[in-house]
């Protein structure tokens, strides 16, 4: 094997490392209570070390940002004649680990995904991270569903169907993990979030009117 994909291969494993470390302290002591240094203890290396595969603590949340925009583009690039856009979006979700009943496996990506919604509720640098890369994924996947659609969905409206898929998503999942409405279920928590997200979205899963139909905005009729 040649000296370069040995040293990838070691970084990877240094990567998965701290990773697996992160996540066994997140989940025994708290985000918060758990500090770089103890995550570099754990994984056998030096904080400096830590720094050159993360840049921060809240990182560690947030390590393959573009699953999700990955996954969507690759099924709006894949997506049926009759497919809705909806319904290609809430197939992205499921395809990128995003459907809230995967969270409660055991992978360390579905680990981590519990864990990013159970800390950005109360930590605000995670949650502004959060909601940065949201916005940046949600205008990217918007961008291409409006050139797939382009009957049906104008800029506004590819940004709107995005952003209500996304939000309603995420909201429900928010709830659902937390306080009196936690649902530790697996089953129970996909059929309540797709309950939950099929009434928010009613109107396009039904079928949104088309651009020539849809009523004029007010600065248009006058």
């Amino acid at each position: 094997m040649p000296p370069s994909a040995l040293r990838d291969r070691k970084r990877e494993r240094t990567r998965r490392a701290l990773l697996e470390a992160a996540v066994d302290m997140f989940e025994a002591r708290g985000y918060e209570a758990t500090t770089v240094a103890d995550i570099a203890a754990a994984a056998e290396v030096g904080t400096r070390t830590f720094f050159n595969y993360f840049e921060s603590k809240e990182e560690l949340l947030f390590p393959q940002p573009d699953d999700r925009v990955h996954a969507a583009v690759h099924a709006i690039a894949t997506r049926r004649p009759d497919e809705r856009p909806v319904e290609v979006l809430l197939r992205a979700l499921r395809a990128a680990g995003d459907n809230p009943g995967d969270h409660l496996g055991d992978t360390l990506p579905a680990r981590i995904a519990v864990l990013r919604a159970q800390v950005s509720r109360t930590v605000p640098a995670v949650s502004g991270r959060g909601a940065h890369a949201q916005l940046l994924a949600q205008q990217e996947i918007a961008r291409h569903l409006r050139v797939a659609f382009p009957e049906e969905l104008d800029e506004v409206g590819a940004a709107a169907l995005v952003g209500a898929v996304v939000g309603a998503v995420s909201g429900a999942l928010t709830v659902l993990f937390s306080g009196r409405h936690a649902i530790e279920d697996g089953e129970r928590l996909q059929r309540k979030i797709r309950e939950t997200t099929s009434r928010v979205l009613a109107p396009w899963l039904a079928g949104p009117p088309t651009r020539e139909t849809r009523p004029l905005p007010v600065e248009a009729r006058n």
